[in-house]
């Protein structure tokens, strides 16, 4: 369970390889740039690509750089769908 004052990243599919864990508390609030320097640089390169989705609280952000994720909320970053 979440500190009261904390928030956890989810990280989904070949972003949870990268990351090397499946969820990291961190410290809130949190917007865009703090997610950016919360995952990492090879995780933030993922990130700004148009193929990978952010969803906070169970939605997924239309504008994920317009994300206010604030204590108890999961963000989960979500990767591009394969398969057919």
């Amino acid at each position: 369970m979440p500190q009261q004052d904390h928030l956890t990243i989810l990280f989904l599919g070949p972003l949870r390889d990268m990351a090397g864990v499946q969820e990291r508390e961190v410290a809130a609030p949190l917007d865009w740039a703090g997610l950016l320097a919360a995952v990492g640089s090879d995780i933030a390169a993922q990130l700004t690509s148009d193929r990978v989705n952010v969803a906070c609280g169970g939605k997924v952000l239309a504008d994920k750089q317009s994300l206010h994720a604030v204590a108890g909320d999961e963000v989960a970053l979500l990767p591009p769908v394969s398969g057919g």
